[in-house]
């Protein structure tokens, strides 16, 4: 087997068919076949199930998949940093973040990044934190900058950088909002409104009421945090988000923050990146930048 016949292989298993997996190589279907066939007679064994329009893999296929992407990434990578030292730290730099860091931390960072490192090419992909570790693990992308609860991630370095609270938020002329303090009791009837399903912050709330016996009533799931803020400031519920989110609505009013009753955080934003990897050059500069260069990361001050 050879490093092509890999990188067909790893393609083709990210795509529908075989004739998907050649328009993504920019090369013609019989080709992609070529490889394919060639690859399975070189290993004595069946890599995937010969359908005419689906490509699935078999076990063998499944078992094999990981290497074939690691080798095709590696090589990717050694060219990227053979490039780098040609032309002077030019390269592309592949960051994964969920919504929050992505929308209310990493801006300012990316600008002053880009601002020393005029020749590094970011390319941000936002997901969940869930889907974008599995990217991590896949060689996909090259670090991520994520909300995560404080759990070891197997394989994956995971450097916190700084607290990251949820926190009770309500509209101003909710009555609740005259009180400085709010107790778990006048959460009782209260309905909230929450993020949906598979987010840290899901999760983590959904901790905090079952840690504190709290059966909120839920009057509706909402899949963005922009929205979440949004219906809170017309009051139909009240909401449990990622403090860092509602900063300014905060500071100008549209909001009324407060401490969550009872909770214990457990959220911070984290840096992490693959264990025992060969990192290129903008990788290498970009944790570093961000280590280093960023602030003295502090919690929220109490309301």
């Amino acid at each position: 087997m050879n490093i092509q016949q890999l990188r067909v292989f790893a393609v083709s298993a990210q795509c529908k068919s075989l004739t998907e997996a050649a328009e993504a190589l920019h090369i013609k279907q019989p080709t992609v076949s070529f490889h394919l066939k060639k690859l399975e007679s070189d290993l004595g064994v069946e890599l995937y199930y010969k359908q005419p329009r689906h490509f699935r893999l078999t076990e063998a296929g499944a078992a094999l998949l990981p290497y074939a992407r690691r080798m095709s990434t590696l090589l990717t990578e050694a060219g990227q940093v053979m490039e780098e030292f040609r032309h002077g730290g030019r390269g592309t730099l592949k960051i994964g973040a969920s919504y929050t860091p992505a929308t209310y931390y990493l801006p300012p960072y990316l600008a002053s990044f880009q601002a020393e490192y005029p020749h590094v090419l970011p390319i941000l992909t936002v997901k969940k934190a869930r889907p974008l570790m599995e990217l991590l693990r896949d060689f996909e992308i090259d670090l991520a900058i994520v909300s995560l609860s404080m759990q070891p991630q197997d394989g994956l370095h995971v450097i916190p950088l700084l607290a990251d609270e949820l926190r009770l938020v309500l509209a101003p002329q909710n009555p609740l909002a005259k009180k400085s303090v709010i107790e778990l009791t006048d959460l009782q009837s209260e309905p909230f409104l929450i993020h949906e399903a598979g987010s840290t912050s899901r999760e983590l709330a959904e901790r905090w009421a079952q840690e504190n016996q709290l059966r909120w009533q839920v009057r509706m799931e909402l899949g963005a945090i922009e929205t979440i803020k949004e219906a809170t400031k017309h009051n139909m519920g009240v909401s449990v988000l990622p403090y860092r989110s509602v900063v300014r609505e905060s500071e100008t009013g549209e909001l009324i923050v407060r401490e969550l009753p009872g909770y214990i955080n457990h959220r911070h934003i984290c840096l992490v990146y693959r264990q025992d990897d060969i990192m290129s050059y903008p990788v290498q500069s970009f944790i570093r930048f961000l280590q280093h260069q960023r602030p003295q990361a502090k919690s929220p001050s109490p309301l």
